[in-house]
């Protein structure tokens, strides 16, 4: 305590150093969102050195990716419940506990299949710091104008991990390997614990309901369909064929778990909202196409055009540059036009970066043309994916704000599930020229997703009201 501090009465002492302390524990909470996001980044330029030391292919690089997000996504639709049942500070610290000693043994993983089963473990891990490091949020900035300054801080640190991943996970491969990316977590969970330690973000246990088949089901949906997507990419078509069907049936059983479940993982008033199934299929789509990319891109440049990890690193600023700087602008523009225009720009830049890359990959063009298509692929991103959490929030029925966060980011995380699986298997079926297909794929359902998206949001006739809501969609 400064000589000032200690010449003050305790309440005053105490008031003064409320803010710094409140300001050290929100640091907490944005890092460990942060170590969350930048395990799902940096992880793709270790690929070839993983590969070689662990001696396996394409489909094993795969599962180390989807083995984090399959259960990411699917326990992201019920995190949310889990905070509320059982207090989202102890649910947010065992999370970051999990997550920083399953990094640990990642990095001593000595096989391919303990890697991914440990994968799977910081996948349960990361979704339960998510919801829950909102809810600490709300806890810890209950004035609405503070709480919408931290949630912007707490936000931002998602563009830091996207930027920092590649470069980061680079630096660390050149240096020490792909064992490194997994011990840079342990002592940011370390720090994370002692940021959010004390009372100040405590929350009571709450008797929230939690539907356990329909987490069950709905992983088995997402892992059955990416086993095979996966086994497809490697031409075992009898097992593709029986986790296709392993796919419909667990789909099936969670539609029915669904329908009679007293305390439903999707709202289904919801979904019927106008606007929010093409909203949810726009997130898909831009993690599709991230994740895909980040996957497929490391191969290309280190065992085609033979760069190092730091370079390969290197060459995605391109990419994640507007992910850090571009964000402000778009929320200008969604203040003065809303969140359409730029939702739209944002697909049709990513659907034109998915063709120049495809292009330029299968005539075998330089860097110059593969920076091209990174750039914008990474403003379409910077521009569609903060307008678009705007937009579907905007659209949600009264009183479903909560559920439908928590079902946006379930489904981006499906979406890239899928963009890793889908494009990685573009690579094995198509030989040479299989990257250009897995980006030309990509384009693809960016275009679809753009088309419904507009054709959904579009604005009904008669109805010109000029008092939409700042942010939300043209109705």
């Amino acid at each position: 305590m400064t000589t000032l501090e200690s010449s003050l009465p305790a309440g005053h002492a105490r008031a003064a150093l409320r803010p710094r302390r409140r300001a050290a524990t929100l640091l907490g909470i944005s890092l460990g969102y942060f170590m969350v996001l930048l395990d799902m980044t940096v992880l793709s330029v270790a690929e070839p050195d993983l590969a070689a030391s662990l001696r396996t292919s394409i489909a094993g690089l795969q599962w180390a990716t989807t083995g984090y997000t399959v259960v990411f996504a699917a326990l992201l639709l019920s995190s949310g419940a889990v905070a509320d049942r059982y207090g989202a500070d102890r649910v947010f610290r065992s999370g970051v506990v999990v997550f920083g000693a399953g990094s640990l043994l990642c990095a001593l993983a000595p096989t391919l299949g303990i890697l991914v089963a440990l994968r799977v473990v910081l996948g349960v891990a990361a979704a339960a710091c998510v919801p829950a490091s909102m809810a600490m949020i709300t806890r810890l900035y209950p004035d609405a104008a503070e709480r919408t300054r931290a949630v912007a801080t707490w936000a931002a640190t998602s563009g830091a991990a996207m930027a920092a991943g590649p470069i980061v996970g680079g630096a660390l491969v050149g240096l020490a390997g792909w064992r490194a990316i997994f011990l840079v977590n342990v002592p940011i969970a370390a720090l994370v614990l002692v940021l959010t330690a004390g009372r100040a973000v405590h929350r009571p246990r709450g008797d929230r309901r939690i539907d356990w088949a329909a987490q069950v089901t709905g992983c088995m949906v997402l892992a059955s369909s990416t086993d095979a997507l996966i086994a497809a990419g490697s031409r075992s078509w009898p097992h593709a064929a029986g986790s296709g069907a392993a796919a419909v049936l667990a789909g099936a059983v969670f539609v029915l778990v669904e329908w009679r479940s007293p305390a439903p993982a999707l709202n289904r008033a919801l979904l019927r909202a106008k606007g929010v199934g093409a909203g949810l299929s726009v997130g898909a789509a831009v993690n599709f196409t991230l994740s895909g990319g980040l996957f497929v891109l490391p191969l290309l440049l280190q065992q085609e055009r033979r760069l190092g990890p730091i370079a390969t690193g290197l060459a995605f600023l391109p990419l994640t540059l507007p992910f850090a700087l571009n964000p402000p602008v778009t929320g200008r523009i969604v203040v003065r036009l809303g969140a359409r225009p730029p939702i739209l720009a944002g697909m049709t830049l990513m659907t034109g970066g998915g063709v120049v890359l495809g292009c330029a990959v299968r005539s075998g063009a330089g860097y110059g043309w593969l920076a091209l298509g990174l750039l914008l692929t990474g403003l379409g991103v910077s521009f569609a994916l903060p307008a678009l959490v705007t937009a579907v929030m905007g659209v949600a029925p009264e009183g479903t704000a909560g559920a439908v966060s928590g079902l946006l980011n379930a489904t981006r995380q499906t979406g890239a599930t899928l963009g890793v699986a889908a494009m990685g298997a573009s690579v094995s079926l198509g030989a040479g020229a299989g990257s250009a297909y897995a980006f030309l794929l990509a384009a693809l359902v960016c275009a679809a997703s753009a088309a419904w998206f507009a054709r959904g949001t579009a604005r009904r006739p008669g109805n010109s009201s000029p008092e939409t809501p700042t942010g939300s969609l043209d109705e």
